[in-house]
């Protein structure tokens, strides 16, 4: 799995950094999302699934291997 974030589209609410904290976080100044790690392990892919699916602005893309 590789995540690609398009950051533009990111209305900072935070809920992947919620759901999926060892993969993303989020910018102390402004509160967009960051990607801590792009191609989590497998252990993260559920988590990872489910904060794409919680995000509002639809900013994480998810390329399935």
């Amino acid at each position: 799995m590789r995540i690609e974030f398009d950051e533009p589209k990111c209305v900072a609410a935070g809920q992947c950094a919620m759901v999926a904290p060892d993969v993303f976080d989020q910018r102390d100044d402004d509160g967009v999302a960051v990607v801590l790690d792009d191609t989590p392990g497998p252990g993260q892919h559920e988590v990872v699934r489910e904060a794409a699916a919680v995000c509002p602005a639809a900013a994480i893309h998810l390329i399935e291997s």
